[in-house]
């Protein structure tokens, strides 16, 4: 059976990889180590409900099946289990991967004028679909209108734009001893490997989700989609977790998706 022979966010592999910018929506512009020097804009009133007054604290949900959020950390970034909690966990503008860090906006807390003081967002961390709030002003917001689909019992990972299917490609999924996790993700980073010829093709869309085994891992076990030296595993249950596409397919998903697109995988 092949797995493959190392993670690809795992330490011996990170030395050979460059960073790429996910949300250049915002001015971020990032390419083997050159950061942008753009400022961000400010986009948060987007998500303000349509409304000339809102009762101060409530809670609005954001998101739809055509349209999502994501958050993108401006310095540093406290997550709390509730508005204005003590924080539970800290997040730096770039991650361990030297991208920046991102996250997914489920909802938001509005003060009297509908403005958003807290957003609730799903975070990188186990356990997998875990949420937590993070106060606006530590973030900036953008728009996604990119969904990814990954089935298992098909084997197939479908790219949606505005709604609709823009890439439907075969693929390779977990083995019965390390499975790919289900639920509802996002991608938080994309990676292009040095090697592209090498066991993760020409780049990895990594996603929120951890392997539910292999804990031990370097950075916990994170998963990716990512393309394959290896052509003949596809539509195969062999890998560690990640979920593998055809160099081709992989390219052309790299270039359709930005950092905050959902991802659901589903048996």
């Amino acid at each position: 059976m092949f797995t493959e022979p190392s993670h690809p966010f795992s330490g011996d592999t990170l030395y050979r990889v460059r960073a790429l910018a996910v949300i250049p929506a915002v001015g971020l512009t990032l390419l083997g180590g050159c950061g942008g020097t753009g400022q961000r804009p400010d986009v948060r009133t987007s998500v303000a409900p349509k409304a000339h007054a809102c009762t101060a604290g409530s809670v609005h949900r954001l998101g739809s099946p055509r349209l999502a959020y994501a958050a993108i950390v401006r310095s540093r970034a406290l997550v709390s289990r509730r508005p204005g909690a003590r924080a539970f966990a800290s997040f730096q503008r770039l991650n361990v991967n030297r991208v920046p860090t991102i996250f997914s906006i489920r909802g938001q807390q509005v003060d009297a004028a509908c403005k958003p003081r807290a957003y609730l967002v799903q975070i990188p961390k186990r356990p997998n679909g875990v949420t937590a709030w993070v106060p606006a002003r530590e973030v900036d917001v953008a728009k996604i209108s990119t969904r990814i689909v990954v089935d298992l019992s098909e084997k197939r990972v479908r790219l949606y734009k505005d709604g609709k299917l823009v890439l439907s490609s075969k693929a390779a999924i977990g083995s019965p001893a390390t499975p790919t996790p289900t639920g509802r993700f996002y991608v938080n980073q994309r990676l292009i490997p040095t090697d592209k010829n090498g066991p993760f093709g020409p780049g990895a869309v990594g996603i929120s989700a951890f392997s539910n085994v292999l804990t031990g891992w370097t950075q916990g076990g994170p998963i990716a989609i990512h393309g394959t030296d290896a052509p003949w595993s596809i539509g195969k249950a062999v890998s560690n977790g990640c979920i593998r596409i055809p160099n081709a397919k992989l390219r052309q998903l790299f270039s359709e998706t930005l950092g905050g697109t959902p991802v659901l995988i589903r048996k």
